[in-house]
């Protein structure tokens, strides 16, 4: 079992920027295709994949709603995974939850087994 914790989340202006992390302690790294990830959920609507990265490689990949926009790094002798995230949109204003899971490339909820409590993200002028 992974424990994920989640911090950074606040209040920032549309354009703006912010940077979330995660903190992962427990079990972790147990797979060769570990992968850490964030999703964001706003209210009224289901919870959506945002971006995820490996452990053993440092690829990554993004929803098309945020290319170009955010950017997931992570640090492994932390256990921890940043998400960088700059001109941010009105419509960006979610929880952010950081996921872990067992297969790189998976995208869906059901893919991953470990979730922290989330994040508040809210971008309003």
């Amino acid at each position: 079992q992974v424990q994920l914790a989640e911090s950074g989340g606040g209040l920032v202006q549309p354009g703006g920027s912010l940077r979330l992390s995660c903190a992962a302690s427990g079990l972790v790294r147990t797979f060769r295709n570990y992968v850490m990830a964030w999703f964001r959920q706003a209210p009224g609507k289901e919870r959506e994949f945002v971006a995820a990265i490996g452990w053993n490689t440092d690829t990554s990949y993004y929803a098309d709603s945020v290319k170009g926009r955010f950017t997931i790094s992570r640090d492994n002798a932390k256990n921890t995974i940043y998400l960088q995230m700059n001109s941010l949109k009105p419509e960006d204003t979610a929880v952010y939850y950081c996921a872990a899971g067992v297969r790189w490339g998976a995208r869906a909820m059901a893919d991953f087994g470990s979730w922290g409590q989330g994040t508040q993200v809210t971008v309003s002028s």
